[in-house]
């Protein structure tokens, strides 16, 4: 049985627990509706702190926020601020006149100026373009030995030409030799000029020997160039003594197997006006050859090279050479060298 006592001293100390807990709540309530008391630092702050509003402060949140994204926004701070004016009058340049210290540019030049006296331009013209110099070149197209059935012989053709871009002086040369004696050549010695990028026109003389045959000459017009895909043309019309006329076409193309090693077809063909039984030629198609040529380049200007051609006579210089006991076609091997500087 619980004495009396005890009943009433536990009694009190529930009145007082209670006591305590109702102070608590309203010390936190109080404390909830403001939460700026009972911080000791908010009595030391300054008075126009504590009596700014918080709508301003809330304000200057958000223009720091803004000025720290805008990145080059103006601060509160800076607003104020002005730059300082520069004085454009202070900044000293360079002008027409040499500075006080500089060197007399004419303190070595042994009394000489430039455009005066010995280093006088005068009037003529000092600046001369690539396209107005003289150049020269020699190209040997063909120096070869030719087998065929039962005979040897040498041919040649070479081209040589002395000029610039627009204008040239040109020298031709073709020819056949067998037994020691110069069978036939064809000599040309013409005037090119350029009437398109790749295209050159030609005029000039023809002349054409050989052992045993009469000399034939001819006024020789043509052009030669580059056409469309890289082939090599030449096309000359001639005109000679006693009503003669002829016509000469060769193409030739360049096809690169390796950088060095190089194949090159080449067609050629001879026309006639009329006959002329002394030198062996008759009317219309004279002659065409069709080769094939390998050359290998040790470098750009020198290249040995193996290949095979026919050669073909046709309608009335076909005849000729049958009835004088001849073959009208044979088939050549040749070996020799292409050079050019």
């Amino acid at each position: 049985m619980v004495q009396p006592e005890f009943a009433i001293s536990m009694h009190r100390h529930k009145k007082t627990i209670l006591a305590v807990a109702l102070a608590l709540t309203a010390i936190g309530a109080a404390q909830a509706q403001d939460p700026h008391a009972g911080h000791a630092h908010q009595h030391d702050a300054p008075a126009a702190m504590q009596g700014m509003d918080h709508g301003q402060m809330q304000g200057m949140e958000q223009d720091g926020i803004q000025t720290m994204d805008g990145g080059g926004a103006p601060t509160p701070d800076t607003q104020g601020m002005a730059a300082p004016a520069m004085d454009h009058g202070d900044m000293k340049m360079q002008g027409g006149s040499a500075p006080p210290d500089a060197r007399d540019p004419h303190a070595y030049s042994g009394g000489y100026q430039l455009g005066v006296g010995k280093y006088a331009l005068g009037d003529k013209r000092q600046l001369v373009m690539a396209d107005e110099h003289l150049f020269a070149s020699v190209l040997v197209d063909r120096l070869e030995w030719a087998h065929a059935n039962g005979s040897n012989a040498a041919a040649y053709e070479a081209q040589a030409w002395f000029g610039n871009s627009y204008d040239k002086l040109v020298l031709k040369a073709e020819g056949e030799a067998s037994k020691g004696k110069l069978h036939e050549a064809r000599t040309e010695l013409l005037w090119g000029h350029a009437v398109a990028s790749y295209w050159d026109t030609q005029l000039g003389l023809r002349n054409d020997t050989g052992s045993g045959r009469p000399a034939r000459n001819w006024l020789a017009f043509g052009v030669q160039g580059l056409a469309p895909y890289w082939f090599e043309v030449d096309a000359t019309a001639y005109v000679g003594t006693s009503g003669r006329t002829a016509l000469r076409l060769s193409a030739e193309y360049e096809l690169l197997l390796t950088q060095r090693l190089i194949l090159q077809p080449r067609i050629e063909a001879n026309l006639y006006g009329k006959n002329d039984p002394e030198v062996g030629i008759g009317s219309g198609l004279s002659n065409g050859t069709v080769g094939l040529r390998l050359r290998y380049e040790f470098s750009r200007q020198f290249a040995p090279y193996i290949g095979v051609e026919r050669y073909q006579t046709f309608g009335n210089t076909a005849d000729m050479i049958r009835t004088s006991g001849g073959k009208a076609g044979e088939t050549r091997f040749v070996a020799g060298v292409r050079v050019w500087f």
